[in-house]
This record gives C-alpha cells, sequence and structure tokens, in this order.
C-alpha cells in the first residue's frame, strides 16, 4: 500500500484526522501530509471540517467523502441489492427469510471453526476479528480500561445490501454472543445504518 492510500487507509479506520495527525502516522512532515490530503479533496475523495475543540484556531480534520468510502470493497453492492430485489419478487418475504437464515448459519460454522482452538475471550474476540476481516469488515480489537473489549468494524462490504434489507444485519448481536460463549456479554454501541462511521461492540467477561 503506497502513501496515499494509506492516508485513505487511516481516515477510513480511525476517522476524521488533522493533517498533523496523518504525519506522524505516516511519518512525513505536515506539509507533505497535506498534499497527499489535497490531492485526494482535488479527486472527490475526501474533504475537510474546522472544528473548535479548545481555544484558539479552529483545528482542520480530514474526512472520507461518498466517493471515498467507496474505494473499499462493498462486496458489489449494486449486483447484491437486484439478487435481494428479485428474491423478495419470486419468493416473498418468507423466501428472503430464509436466505438470510442460511447465510446466518454458514457464518456461525465459519466462526465456530475460526474459534475452536481459542483458549480464553481475548483470543476468541481475536480469532472472531481476523474471520471478520477477512470477509472485508476491516475489524479490529480495542482492550479498555474496564477489562472489557471492543469489537470494531471499520468498514461494512455488505452495507448497500444492509440499507436494503436491514434483516441482514439483525442478528449480528445474538451470532457474536453464540460463538464468544456464556461466559461473556455483547452490546453494540455503534451502528452503521444509525448513522455511525463504524460498528462497535463492547464484549464483556461474566
Amino acid at each position: 500500500m503506497n502513501t496515499a492510500e494509506q492516508t485513505l487507509f487511516l481516515i477510513k479506520t480511525r476517522g476524521p484526522q488533522t493533517a498533523q495527525q496523518l504525519a506522524a502516522l505516516l511519518n512525513l512532515t505536515s506539509m507533505g501530509a497535506r498534499k497527499q490530503l489535497e490531492s485526494w479533496q482535488e479527486k472527490g475523495m475526501v474533504t475537510h471540517e474546522d472544528v473548535a475543540d479548545k481555544p484558539g484556531r479552529p483545528s482542520r480534520r480530514w474526512l472520507l467523502t461518498e466517493a471515498g468510502h467507496a474505494r473499499f470493497p462493498d462486496r458489489h453492492a449494486e449486483l447484491t441489492v437486484q439478487l435481494i430485489d428479485q428474491v423478495r419478487d419470486l419468493f416473498g418475504d418468507a423466501g428472503l427469510e430464509k436466505l438470510i437464515v442460511s447465510r446466518e448459519q454458514a457464518s456461525e460454522r465459519e466462526y465456530r471453526q475460526h474459534l475452536a482452538t481459542s483458549r480464553n475471550l481475548p483470543e476468541r474476540v481475536q480469532a472472531l476479528v481476523q474471520a471478520r476481516t477477512a470477509e472485508g469488515y476491516m475489524a479490529e480489537v480495542e482492550q479498555q480500561d474496564d477489562g472489557s473489549l471492543l469489537l470494531v468494524e471499520n468498514h461494512c462490504p455488505i452495507c448497500a445490501a444492509a440499507k436494503q434489507c436491514q434483516k441482514f444485519c439483525r442478528s449480528e448481536l445474538e451470532l457474536f454472543q453464540r460463538v464468544l460463549g456464556p461466559d461473556c456479554s455483547v452490546g453494540r454501541v455503534e451502528h452503521m445504518l444509525a448513522g455511525a462511521r463504524r460498528c462497535v461492540y463492547v464484549i464483556k467477561q461474566i
């Protein structure tokens, strides 16, 4: 991944960033980071907002535009939406429900295989993160001061399908709970379909 692509990747995974923050992450000068950002802005991939988060001059934060988000994998969004509509037209809501249930079952089998050799909750969460990343969710795990874990998904490769039929992501909480085991609780605290820039699940040991 070259420096230009890394710039977009960091904004995607970390949210709005200043040129100074990106410069530190990319080992560039502030001017070098701004050149990368201005180049992407000319292409319509990023925009900026000035945030007065402290006294003095507002800080300029850079974020992805819709076109910028679209550079990341979406699992052939247009075709997926068309297929959902065709399944609903041909087989009705009951047929679509069977399709969704079948997908959930297949995902659960795959996740259980990934978690089979994990010995404790952090290892199970890390294995789940690896499985979700392989599916295009750009997932990562964050350790919290209270001992809980955050499963963060910076991208949704089926976002178009989920917007067309929200049942596609309705059961992720239950699915994560089942595969992670009864010794933890799972809750969603951020959701892309509710307007957040990412999906975040908090996982606590019971």
